[in-house]
């Protein structure tokens, strides 16, 4: 199981003030998830960094492999921006995952439902685990899926340079309202499964929406776009640094 660390914990690894971290994470060279309120970084992607770099006056190189950061041909900040621009209009949770369903960005748009399970550890890395599965269907339809917790999610590929780089995905939806008994007996496992506040699991799943095939259609056809987005910029982008070492290469003869 990942171990996820505080903001107070990076500071201290990294020997870093909270504001570097912050501007870390808005330029892209720290990646992050929230959970509620509160900022959660990878212990794995944090020792990289102190294996593969130094820090100095309280900054710190973070240059990652493919590994590391699947689409790093394209800024976290510009696959944020268009993501949760994308979510909110049209009213689903979304986020950006790695090939191991962990996230690359923060989530956009979340609910309060899943709010309440990302801010378990067990409930987070159930959701990690839906990710990795809808990362690991072999189709490239676009196709709703049910969750752990048991809303509909779809995901889009985003390939870069012909490689299957990472996941977009959406959702935080009800394709039809289930029935009372059977909403009841999925809230009550899920709170006893992630020691989680039954009354207030069932108060937020209560302003979940629920959303037809028109609604899911439209949906699909936006993660398409944004996927393919991503993947022209990130071509566009990795067109330009291989010219860019060609050209260097040239010049150093």
């Amino acid at each position: 199981m990942e171990t996820l660390l505080s903001t107070k914990q990076l500071q201290e690894l990294l020997n870093i003030d909270r504001t570097t971290v912050y501007r870390m994470l808005k330029d892209g060279r720290l990646t992050g998830v929230k959970v509620g309120n509160q900022w959660r970084f990878s212990r794995e992607e944090v020792d990289t960094l102190l294996s593969g770099s130094s820090a100095s006056k309280g900054e710190i190189s973070t240059k990652k492999s493919r590994a590391t950061l699947p689409v790093e041909a394209v800024p976290l900040r510009c696959i944020q921006a268009m993501q949760d621009v994308f979510a909110e209009i049209l009213g689903v949770g979304a986020v950006t995952t790695n090939l191991a369903g962990d996230p690359i960005t923060m989530i956009s748009n979340s609910c309060r439902f899943c709010h309440l399970i990302l801010a378990s550890e067990s409930g987070q890395q159930a959701c990690y685990e839906s990710w990795r599965k809808l990362a690991q269907q072999s189709s490239d339809e676009i196709k709703f899926t049910t969750c752990h917790a048991g809303l509909q999610y779809a995901r889009a590929k985003i390939t870069i340079k012909d490689e299957f780089d990472a996941i977009f995905v959406a959702g935080q939806f009800y394709a039809e309202k289930p029935s009372p008994a059977e909403e009841d007996e999925r809230l009550q496992a899920l709170a006893n499964k992630h020691q989680l506040n039954l009354p207030q699991l069932k108060s937020a799943a209560q302003t979940l929406p629920v959303l037809n095939e028109q609604a899911q259609a439209h949906i699909g056809d936006w993660l398409r776009m944004q996927a393919r987005t991503f993947e022209e910029i990130g071509q566009e982008r990795l067109d330009l640094i291989d010219r860019l070492q060609n050209m260097n290469l040239h010049n150093s003869r």
